[in-house]
């Protein structure tokens, strides 16, 4: 199994920046894809980042361009640097691993952006 850690959420106004970090631990080699995903309120949990094993990386056209996801493989640890961040951006920020059989979460943290 594995499991994540998330930290760097905040409040910070519109046009600001957060880094997000994703602690990993566990059967860390078993994991094909690390992820960033968000929900809103009262909204469905979306992609915002992700980064295959073999180095691919995938944005939605929402956060093209503003957000970037990197990895430390020495630290087991992914970030999310998020630029000109915009009120839609408030969310709760998701780590996710998945593997050929597992799909871990973390517990989520809040970044919430003021206009």
């Amino acid at each position: 199994q594995v499991q994540l850690v998330e930290s760097g959420g905040g409040l910070v106004q519109a046009g600001g920046s957060l880094r997000l970090s994703c602690a990993a631990s566990g059967s860390i080699s078993s994991v094909r894809r690390m992820a960033w995903y968000r929900q809103a309120p009262g909204k469905e949990r979306d992609l915002v980042a992700s980064i295959w094993s073999g180095g691919t990386i995938n944005y939605p056209d929402s956060v093209k361009g503003r957000f970037t996801i990197s990895r430390d493989n020495a630290k087991n640890t992914v970030y999310l640097q998020m630029n000109s961040l915009k009120p839609e951006d408030t969310a709760v920020y998701y780590c996710n691993a998945r593997g050929l059989v597992s799909d871990a979460w973390g517990q989520g943290t809040l970044v919430t952006v003021s206009s």
